[in-house]
């Protein structure tokens, strides 16, 4: 009896030490990771914790959209971060930087591209203009994906480079007052309307994802519904070139 009441004991034990090792707190952790890059702390247990927390805990710990969006826009932001921090030859060919797989949670291995256009903007096709979804999304996009695309993730997420907006730390009770936070923040000071002629300069970012917005009419609808520009009015648009500058550590003030 004393044997088995040992080896019962062991297994006990060794359950509840894996349990721990994969009921991590997942949203803690992006913020955790992403406050260590901001402070130039080592990220490395951060990132060993995201690596091996297990895929159940992520799909049970993100059940609702804005525990997803708050996740995997700091999860973003502070792979952007490190990634170029450690690397900053690799922003040298954007393209292929944002396609690597150096970001690794819950055992799998993902992309800047993944996590923004699978991930956040539900499937979209990257460079489709915001029009076109995946026909065959892959089984682990579809599971993490959000259900809704939100374009205010627009003016959250930092690719490393001047144009981007700023970085802040995204909580999932607090995620759609900071992302009307940031969306009216970075149009107050991106977006120019010029009364004289009717015309708007706009962001590079309102071109390349249109569909995102719902096309002219909808980017319209969305910079009245913010006051930037005045209402009852079809204004033409003028593209702003996009800077794309490598500028690492661009953080909210506050």
């Amino acid at each position: 009896m004393k044997v088995a009441f040992f080896y019962i004991s062991i297994f006990c034990m060794t359950t509840s030490n894996l349990f721990s090792q994969t009921n991590e707190d997942c949203i803690r952790l992006s913020q955790d990771i992403l406050y260590a890059v901001r402070t130039g702390d080592s990220t490395v247990t951060y990132a060993e914790a995201l690596a091996g927390i297990s895929f159940e805990q992520i799909m049970l710990q993100l059940d609702n959209e804005d525990k997803k969006k708050a996740f995997w826009l700091n999860i973003y932001n502070a792979y952007t971060q490190t990634g170029l921090l450690e690397n900053p030859a690799w922003y040298q060919n954007r393209n292929k930087f944002y396609k690597r797989k150096f970001i690794v949670v819950a055992g799998k291995n993902l992309s800047l591209d993944f996590i923004e256009h699978g991930i956040i903007r539900k499937s979209k096709i990257k460079l489709s203009l915001g029009y076109l979804n995946k026909l065959f999304p892959g089984r682990l996009e579809k599971k993490l994906r959000l259900k809704k695309l939100d374009y205010r993730i627009h003016f959250a997420l930092n690719c490393g480079a001047k144009s981007c907006p700023s970085i802040a730390f995204y909580k999932p009770d607090q995620v759609n007052k900071q992302l009307d936070i940031a969306t009216n923040a970075y149009l107050k000071t991106e977006v120019i309307f010029n009364k004289e002629n009717n015309s708007v300069e706009l962001p590079a970012i309102f071109s390349w994802f249109r569909g995102d917005f719902g096309g002219k009419k909808g980017i319209i609808k969305k910079l009245q519904q913010r006051d930037i520009i005045p209402a009852n009015i079809s204004p033409s648009f003028k593209w702003k070139k996009y800077d794309w500058t490598l500028a690492l550590k661009n953080y909210e003030s506050s």
